[in-house]
């Protein structure tokens, strides 16, 4: 299948999602890669994780891009030679790139009962106003989640921690929206977030506010 969905949050920023339907060798017939990004995904084990990486190269080449268009820093954060600002996500069945001309992250989970059983090590005070009983716990606890991580991604700070140094601001799940924090080494950092569902999936992305 094609590109999935495409979202222009605001006028400096883009995102799209493809749905991995495709095996590897249709994936793969027009992309080109770098030698050390075949010896990478030569390396992958999973056939899934083999067919995200191959679909996110033709996220690229939505935007324009190619494989040699790309790079990571020393953090493990991608950068784009032109200088714009990109992130990038993949699970499961679903991919996801943000392209933007201000700092940005994106993250794809797919909704599952078990992230209950994990929440306390990602989240302190958004237990104050998540209510066990609602039948949007999971939903909501998968929102966050996708918030953190894509802070996490943004920031690109090694020893940031989900538990200690983000939080994400009451919302409800109609909104689509909410205000998050990033407090690290005394200085706070706010952030606008934009999530959806689709699937069984959620996907969230932060810009600076």
């Amino acid at each position: 299948m094609p590109l999935y969905k495409t979202l222009n949050p605001n006028s400096q920023t883009t995102v799209k999602i493809w749905k991995i339907t495709e095996s590897f060798d249709e994936l793969k017939k027009d992309i080109y890669l770098r030698p050390e990004c075949e010896a990478r995904v030569s390396r992958m084990k999973s056939e899934l994780h083999k067919r995200g990486f191959l679909s996110v190269r033709h996220l690229l080449a939505e935007f324009g891009y190619t494989d040699a268009d790309l790079f990571y820093d020393d953090n493990g954060k991608p950068h784009l030679k032109d200088g714009k600002h990109i992130s990038i996500t993949h699970s499961f069945t679903f991919s996801g790139v943000v392209v933007s001309d201000t700092n940005v992250g994106i993250d794809i989970e797919k909704q599952r009962e078990k992230i209950g059983v994990i929440a306390h090590k990602f989240m302190a005070y958004e237990f104050e106003y998540l209510d066990k009983k609602d039948t949007h716990y999971i939903n909501k606890l998968t929102v966050i989640w996708c918030i953190k991580e894509s802070l996490y991604k943004l920031f690109a700070t090694p020893g940031l921690s989900f538990l200690q140094h983000t939080l994400v601001i009451p919302f409800m799940m109609k909104d689509e929206e909410t205000i998050a924090w990033i407090d690290y080494n005394n200085k706070k950092h706010r952030y606008q977030t934009t999530f959806f569902e689709f699937e069984g999936f959620t996907c969230a992305f932060a810009l600076p506010s």
